[in-house]
C-alpha cells in the first residue's frame, strides 16, 4: 500500500525541469575539471568537485514539490528530513561518495526516469548516516555554546555580556573573497554609479580624492574621522543623485559616539551608523530600532582584531537584531585607522570582507557607501515574508489548499542574541477574525534537529493537554528557496576561504564528545532530524531562548554548520507565568503546566527546557486557549519507552536547569520537575508583583558562571534546610513572602534527603501538584 501511494505521488508530481539547474552546474564543474560531461565523469572528478556536485543535487531535490509528500524512511516526517541529514553527512570529510553515485547517474541520465531517481534517493538516505560530529545527539544537546539570549532578570553589564558574547560568536572569519559581490551584487546600477561618482571625486582643480581622501585626519582621531565620514557621505550621496529613481537621502550616517542609544537593557553607545531617518542629526535621540548599519571606528589600525573592533561591532549588531523583530541579519563596518572591513552578523555568528585601505581604494569605499544608501530592506537583512499593507503587518501561508493571511498584532518576544535559535514570537490573528488569537514563532534551527512543528503536530494529534496546540509549520522561503544561513543569507560564501580560517577549528574538541555522567535509572534518548511541512490542527506561543543550547558545530566554529529559518504557528496564546494576576493564579498555572509536562511525557516526549518564559498563563475568559500551558519544544526529544527515560547532555535555560543536568547527567523527566521548582524559586525572588521584575546581584551571576560552578551554587542553596530558609527569607520579595512555607515543602520532595534525586519517581508529578493545589486554594 505504501509503495502504491509513493508511485502515485511521484506520478502526480513529475520532476520535469526541476533538475535542470543541477545538470547545468554539473556541466560547469566537468568543464572546469576538463572532463567530459558523462556519467563516467563521476569517477574522474576530485573529492571537492564531487562533493559540490552532490550538494547541488541535494539542494535541487529538496526544492522539488514531490519531496513534501513522500514519507521518510523512518516513518517520522517527510523524505525531505532524510535529505537534510544526508546533506550533513555529505559535508563531512569521511563521506563515502560511492553510496550516492547511483543517484547521481540517475539524475544526469539523458532520459531520466522519475521513479528510478526517487528510488535511488531512498537508497541513498537509507545507507548514509551523518558522522558523529554533526549528529544532533549527545553533544548537539550539550551547552558548549553559552548564549546571550538566555539571560534572566539581568542588568547586562558589559563585562558580563562581552564574556558570553565571545563564546556565542565563536570563530569570527574575516577576509572572505566575494564578500562584496554576495551582499552588494544585487543592487541595481551600483557598479556603474560608483564608477561615475568616483570619477567626479578625482576631477577638478581640488579633487575629493587624490592619493587619498581630501580632509582625512592624519592622526585618524575618532571625532575628526566621524566629522569627515559624515560630510563625505553627504557629498557622495549628492553626486549619486540622478542615477537612481528613489532618493538616496531616505537614510544617512549618524555619528553620536558620546550619546547612549535608546532601547538597550544596559547603556550602549555607538560610534557611527546609517539610520532610517534622513533628518537625524547629532542632537537627535536615536533608538536601536532606527539603526540600519552600525559602524565602529578606531584610530589605530592594529585594533582590527577580535578583542577590539570586531567585538565592539558585534555588541552593536546584537542590539540591532534585538530591536528589529524582522531582521534576519545585520551588515556593519569597521574603520581602524584607514583600514576598512564590511561585516555581516547572522544566526551563525559574524563574517567580514577583505581589509581595504579607503585612502588607496577610493572606488571600493564609494561603492560601499552608496551600497549602504541604496540597499533594499531585504538586502539590508529584513524578512521579505513579513509584509505591510494599510499599516498592518502580515504573513501569508498555504494551508489546506488555500492562502491564509495572518495579521500580526504585536511582537511578544524577541531573543536578544546574535548566534543561536534567535526565537521571535508575534501575536496574530486571521484577517477579519481578531477575536481568535494565534502565535507565530520564527527561529533558526540546526537542520539536523527534529522540527518543532512536527513534534507539536504529533503531540496535538495524541491529545496532549496543557501544551500549546499545533496549527501550521513551514521552512521559510526567500527568493524561492529555503531560507538558511550558508546558501541564502551568505550567498554561498565559503568560510574555508577566509584569511584566518584554520581547518582544525572545524573539529570538535575531545571534551565535546562526552557521554555525560550517568545515574541509576537513566539511559540515552534519541535526538534529531529535520523536516518541512504545513498542516491542520493547532499550537503555542512566546518562549525565551536558552543560554545552554546545543551545537557541536557552532561551539567549535565549524565552517560547515548551518541554520534554517523555521516558522511554527500555534493556536494557544497567553502570557508568561510571572505575569499572573495573583499568587493563587500563579500556583494554579504552575500546577497546570506540570500536568501538561506529564501529559507530554505520556505521549513519549521529554520537554527539557522548563523556564519562566516557557510556562504560560491565560486569564482571559474570552480566550479559548488552555488556562495554563507549556510552549517551546525546540529542545524536546522523543523518549525511548523500552528503557528508563533520558537524553545525554546539558540542555535548558541555565538559571532553571536542574543540578544534575548542569553536571551533564542524562536528561530525565526528574530534571524537568526540578526545573519547575527553580522557576518558582526565581519568580519569588525577582518579581515584586505581576510582571514587576528586578535584578538581584547575588543571583544575576547564575546567568554567567559555568555550569559546574552553578551546580555547586544551587546545591549550596537547597542542601540544608536552615540555609535554604535563610536564603528565601532574605531574598523573597514582600509580595511572595507568603509562599516561603510552600517552597520549603517543595524542596523536601524535589530534593529528598537534602540532595538531588537518585531514583526516578513518577509519583513526584502528583506530589508536586498536590502541594501547589492546596496552597493556591488556601490563598484564595
Amino acid at each position: 500500500m505504501a509503495d502504491q501511494l509513493r508511485s502515485k505521488i511521484i506520478k502526480d508530481n513529475p520532476i520535469e525541469k526541476g533538475l535542470d539547474a543541477f545538470r547545468a552546474s554539473f556541466s560547469s564543474i566537468c568543464e572546469g575539471a576538463s572532463v567530459s560531461c558523462t556519467p563516467d565523469a563521476l569517477e574522474q572528478l576530485g573529492q571537492e568537485d564531487l562533493q559540490n556536485v552532490v550538494l547541488d543535487l541535494l539542494f535541487a531535490l529538496r526544492n522539488l514539490p514531490t519531496i513534501r509528500f513522500l514519507r521518510s524512511k523512518t516513518g517520522h516526517g517527510t523524505l525531505r528530513n532524510d535529505l537534510l541529514k544526508l546533506n550533513s553527512a555529505v559535508s563531512s570529510d569521511d563521506f563515502d561518495f560511492d553510496r550516492i553515485k547511483p543517484l547521481l547517474k540517475a539524475a544526469i541520465a539523458d532520459d531520466p526516469d522519475d521513479a528510478l531517481i526517487w528510488d535511488r534517493v531512498y537508497n541513498a538516505v537509507t545507507e548514509s548516516t551523518p558522522p558523529p560530529r554533526l549528529i544532533a545527539s549527545s553533544f548537539q544537546q550539550t551547552p558548549w555554546l553559552h548564549n546571550t539570549s538566555g539571560f534572566a532578570n539581568s542588568s547586562e553589564y558589559r563585562k558580563d555580556v562581552d564574556r558570553v558574547l565571545r563564546d556565542e560568536l565563536g570563530a569570527i572569519y574575516v577576509g572572505l573573497p566575494r564578500f562584496h559581490e554576495a551582499f552588494f551584487g544585487r543592487i541595481v546600477g551600483l557598479k556603474i554609479t560608483s564608477e561615475a561618482v568616483f570619477k567626479k571625486c578625482i576631477e577638478g582643480s581640488e579633487p575629493l580624492f587624490s592619493n587619498g581622501w581630501s580632509g582625512w585626519p592624519t592622526d585618524a582621531n575618532q571625532d575628526d574621522v566621524l566629522s569627515w565620514f559624515t560630510e563625505l557621505n553627504e557629498k557622495l550621496a549628492t553626486f549619486a543623485e540622478g542615477y537612481k529613481s528613489t532618493p538616496t537621502h531616505r537614510r544617512r550616517p549618524l555619528a553620536q559616539p558620546n550619546k547612549p542609544i535608546q532601547g538597550s537593557t544596559a547603556e550602549r553607545k555607538l560610534d557611527v551608523g546609517f539610520v532610517d531617518n534622513p533628518k537625524a542629526g547629532k542632537d537627535s535621540r536615536c533608538h536601536w530600532s532606527h539603526i540600519l548599519i552600525p559602524g565602529e571606528l578606531k584610530s589605530n589600525p592594529s585594533a582590527d582584531k577580535a578583542s577590539k573592533a570586531w567585538l565592539d561591532l558585534g555588541r552593536y549588531a546584537r542590539e540591532v537584531l534585538a530591536a528589529q523583530d524582522t531582521r534576519r541579519f545585520v551588515l556593519g563596518f569597521t574603520i581602524c585607522g584607514s583600514l576598512m572591513r564590511i561585516w555581516e552578523f547572522d544566526r551563525l555568528g559574524g563574517i567580514a570582507s577583505e581589509q581595504f585601505d579607503i585612502n588607496k581604494d577610493g572606488l571600493q569605499f564609494v561603492s560601499t557607501v552608496l551600497g549602504f544608501l541604496w540597499m533594499s530592506e531585504e538586502e539590508l537583512g529584513f524578512d521579505p515574508t513579513i509584509m505591510t499593507a494599510n499599516d498592518k503587518r502580515f504573513i501569508e501561508i498555504e494551508r489546506d489548499g488555500s492562502t491564509e493571511r495572518l495579521i500580526i498584532d504585536e511582537v511578544m518576544q524577541r531573543a536578544r542574541c546574535i548566534a543561536g535559535r534567535a526565537t521571535t514570537c508575534w501575536k496574530a490573528h486571521h484577517e477579519g477574525h481578531p477575536q481568535t488569537p494565534l502565535v507565530i514563532k520564527d527561529s533558526w534551527q540546526y537542520p539536523e534537529r527534529d522540527e518543532e512543528g512536527e513534534l507539536l503536530r504529533e503531540a496535538t494529534g495524541q491529545g496532549v493537554v496543557n501544551v500549546a496546540r499545533y496549527y501550521y509549520h513551514e521552512t521559510v522561503q526567500v527568493r524561492g528557496t529555503d531560507d538558511n544561513i550558508r546558501r541564502n543569507v551568505r550567498g554561498g560564501l565559503d568560510i574555508t576561504t577566509a584569511t584566518n580560517y584554520r581547518p582544525e577549528r572545524s573539529m570538535p574538541p575531545p571534551s565535546m564528545i562526552a557521554s555525560g555522567a550517568s545515574r541509576r535509572g537513566r539511559s540515552s534518548s534519541r535526538a534529531a532530524g529535520k523536516k518541512r511541512s504545513s498542516s491542520q490542527i493547532g499550537a503555542p506561543l512566546p518562549p525565551s531562548k536558552r543560554s545552554c543550547s546545543a551545537s557541536p558545530t557552532k561551539a567549535s566554529g565549524d565552517a560547515l554548520s548551518n541554520r534554517v529559518h523555521r516558522r511554527v504557528i500555534l493556536r494557544d496564546y497567553g502570557k508568561p507565568i510571572y505575569e499572573a494576576s495573583s499568587r493563587s493564579a500563579l500556583l494554579a498555572a504552575l500546577e497546570g503546566c506540570i500536568e501538561g509536562h506529564e501529559s507530554l511525557r505520556k505521549a513519549a516526549f521529554l520537554h527539557r527546557d522548563i523556564s519562566i518564559n516557557n510556562l504560560m498563563i491565560n486569564e482571559d475568559d474570552d480566550n479559548l486557549s488552555w488556562p495554563s500551558f507549556l510552549i517551546d519544544l525546540d529542545l524536546a526529544v522523543k523518549e525511548q519507552r523500552d528503557g528508563a527515560s533520558g537524553a545525554k547532555g546539558k540542555t535548558g535555560t541555565r538559571a532553571f536547569m536542574a543540578i544534575g543536568a548542569l553536571l551533564g547527567e542524562q536528561h530525565s523527566f526528574m530534571h524537568d520537575l526540578e526545573s519547575f521548582f527553580w522557576v518558582l524559586f526565581w519568580i519569588c525572588i525577582h518579581y515584586k508583583g505581576p510582571d514587576e521584575g528586578r535584578a538581584v546581584p547575588r543571583f544575576e551571576k547564575w546567568n554567567y558562571v559555568d555550569t559546574e560552578e552553578l551546580a555547586g551554587m544551587k546545591l549550596g542553596v537547597v542542601a540544608k534546610e536552615a540555609i535554604f530558609m535563610k536564603t528565601i527569607t532574605d531574598n523573597f520579595t514582600p509580595y511572595y513572602e507568603p509562599l516561603i512555607p510552600l517552597l520549603n515543602r517543595l524542596r523536601k520532595i524535589v530534593f529528598p534527603k537534602d540532595k538531588p534525586w537518585e531514583q526516578e519517581d513518577e509519583k513526584l508529578y502528583s506530589r508536586m501538584r498536590e502541594i501547589l493545589r492546596k496552597d493556591w486554594k488556601d490563598l484564595k
